[in-house]
């Protein structure tokens, strides 16, 4: 059954209200993004933490354009035809890179289903882009499911990032209502062969909670995700980007986050995120750092 996006009613507790930072920081790199004429899933997908990461000079670039060729409900992203890779922007974010003084960056990018590889020579291209003007530092790729392609998943991990993510975003019974172009078990089966494809890469996932899933398919994902030899995941509050979205179905509160993370760390995973505004790339390097540095 279709559920019919409405405005929710429902008013955000106080535990998802905060002030929001300014200042010369965010300023810089918001100016920066725009004058190289590059987009970031912070800004396209109305990310709740936009303003904290350019406050302390980071930002997730998000490649490819910035229109996505599926209709996720519950994304904020654009969707409709898109045209070719601009072959000048891998050199453009290296710069950006740069000048932000990264250690460790974050690639995204919407769904090009129009496009033979999925965009995965373009993410190869940005990660080499980014290797040559940046020698130390770190990527980490969140990429698309590239349509279950084996090989333009080998394209992408040839060029060596450092972390491989990619988001199942909810359980298996709302796939249809959430993001009826995708697939849970293909999903699942892009991880799982990452992994064999390059062992000693960091692998991750993330999920929103407040669709509607309940405890025990949550179990469930959590024990489907760690057979695909994942270390990392990330758990965060779905909030509703417009009326035209699918409205959220609970708010949890932070305590029901951290019961969460235990949950997820009992299961075995290496290191965990959960809490109402964590998204996939919020601390990223901390994360990577608690797999690959344990204490």
């Amino acid at each position: 059954m279709t559920v019919k996006p409405v405005r929710t009613k429902q008013a955000k507790p106080h535990w998802l209200r905060r002030a929001l930072p300014t200042g010369p920081q965010y300023e810089r790199i918001r100016s920066l993004i725009k004058d190289q004429c590059l987009h970031t899933v912070c800004q396209e997908a109305m990310c709740p933490n936009q303003f904290e990461c350019f406050a302390k000079g980071t930002a997730t670039f998000m490649i490819l354009g910035d229109r996505c060729s599926r209709a996720c409900r519950f994304c904020a992203i654009g969707h409709g035809p898109q045209g070719p890779p601009d072959p000048q922007e891998p050199d453009r974010v290296a710069a950006a890179v740069r000048a932000m003084g990264l250690s460790f960056c974050v690639l995204t990018s919407v769904t090009r289903d129009d496009l033979a590889d999925g965009g995965a020579a373009h993410f190869a291209a940005t990660i080499r882009a980014i290797r040559q003007a940046n020698p130390h530092t770190l990527v980490e790729v969140l990429i698309p499911d590239l349509q279950g392609d084996a090989e333009a998943l080998k394209i992408v991990l040839d060029a060596r990032p450092d972390v491989l993510n990619h988001n199942l975003e909810t359980v298996a019974r709302l796939y249809p209502t959430v993001r009826p172009e995708a697939d849970y078990r293909r999903s699942l089966e892009l991880l799982r062969h990452a992994g064999c494809l390059a062992p000693s890469i960091v692998r991750k996932c993330g999920i929103m909670v407040g669709l509607g899933e309940t405890a025990a398919e949550l179990a469930e994902l959590f024990a489907d995700l760690h057979q695909t030899g994942c270390d990392i995941l990330t758990i965060g509050q779905y909030l509703q980007p417009s009326r035209h979205h699918l409205p959220v179905a609970r708010f949890l509160p932070p305590d029901e986050f951290e019961a969460l993370e235990a949950q997820v760390l009992a299961t075995g995973f290496g290191a965990v995120a959960a809490a109402p505004f964590v998204r996939s790339s919020y601390q990223a390097e901390t994360l990577y750092r608690r797999v690959t540095h344990p204490a």
